[in-house]
C-alpha cells in the first residue's frame, strides 16, 4: 500500500508542480551519496542531459527482458501487472495467475478512463529504442532488464492507452507529444527525468524540441529524480 502510494504520489508531483510554481526552484539533493534524489528546474535539468548522436545498430526488443516477475517475486505479477495495481484509480480484482478484472485506470496522455486492463499498454516513458540509441546499447544485459521493468521511479513505466502508446511507438518528444495539450509539460518533466535517472543521452532535434517547451509553456516546471542502481 505505501509503495502504491508513493508510486502515485511521484507521477501526481510531476502532473501538478510545473502549474503551480511561482518562482525558479534552486538545484537540491534530498539525501546522501551518488544516489540521492536530484529536485531542480526544467530548465536546469534539460542542461544537465549529454547531447551524442543516436546510433541504432543492433537493436531488438528482445535486447531488453520485459515483462520479469516485477518488484515482488512473491505477489504471481508481471511488471506489467503490478503497475497497473499501482497506477489504478480503482483497484481490479487480482484473480488466479495475477489475472485482473474490473478496476479503472487514467490514461493522462489522452485523458480517458479505461475500465479494460487489456485496452492499457505499459508504456516505457523512453521507448526502449531510443534507450538503446542513447546509451542503453552499450550496458550489459542486467542493465537492460532492470530498465525495462524499472519500478524504481513513478515516470520510467505508465499505464496509457494502447491507442496512445502506439501512436508514440519510439517516438521522442521532437517527433510526439500527448495529444492532451494539459498532459504535455508532464510528460517532458518524466521524459527528462527519466533520462537522467538512467543516464541516457539526448540527440540535437530532442535537445531542441525540449527546450522549446521549458521555455514556454513548461518555464516553471520543475524535475526530481533519483539516479538508477
Amino acid at each position: 500500500m505505501i509503495k502504491n502510494f508513493l508510486r502515485g504520489f511521484g507521477a501526481l508531483t510531476l502532473a501538478v508542480v510545473p502549474l503551480i510554481a511561482s518562482s525558479p526552484v534552486q538545484a537540491a539533493q534530498v539525501g546522501d551519496g551518488a544516489r540521492a534524489a536530484q529536485v531542480t528546474t526544467l530548465s536546469d535539468a534539460i542542461v544537465r542531459m549529454r547531447l551524442a548522436g543516436e546510433d541504432r545498430s543492433g537493436y531488438t526488443r528482445s535486447s531488453f527482458r520485459h515483462w520479469n516477475s516485477g518488484d515482488i517475486a512473491t505477489d504471481g505479477c508481471s511488471t506489467r501487472n503490478e503497475v497497473l495495481l499501482a497506477e489504478a484509480v480503482r483497484a481490479p480484482e487480482v484473480g488466479p495467475g495475477c489475472r485482473l478484472t474490473g478496476g479503472a485506470w487514467f490514461s493522462y496522455y489522452d485523458g480517458q478512463e479505461v475500465t479494460d486492463p487489456g485496452a492499457l499498454d505499459i508504456d516505457h516513458m523512453v521507448p526502449l529504442a531510443e534507450a538503446w540509441d542513447s546509451g542503453a546499447s552499450a550496458w550489459t544485459a542486467a542493465r537492460r532488464e532492470a530498465y525495462a521493468n524499472d519500478q524504481g521511479a513513478a515516470a520510467s513505466l505508465v499505464a496509457v492507452t494502447a491507442r496512445t502508446n502506439r501512436q508514440k511507438s519510439d517516438q521522442d518528444p521532437a517527433e510526439w507529444m500527448p495529444p492532451a495539450p494539459d498532459a504535455q509539460c508532464r510528460y517532458v518533466g518524466e521524459w527528462v527525468a527519466t533520462k537522467l535517472r538512467w543516464q541516457l543521452a539526448v540527440d540535437a532535434a530532442e535537445l531542441e524540441a525540449l527546450k522549446v517547451f521549458a521555455e514556454g509553456p513548461c518555464q516553471d516546471g520543475v524535475v526530481s529524480y533519483t539516479p538508477a542502481p
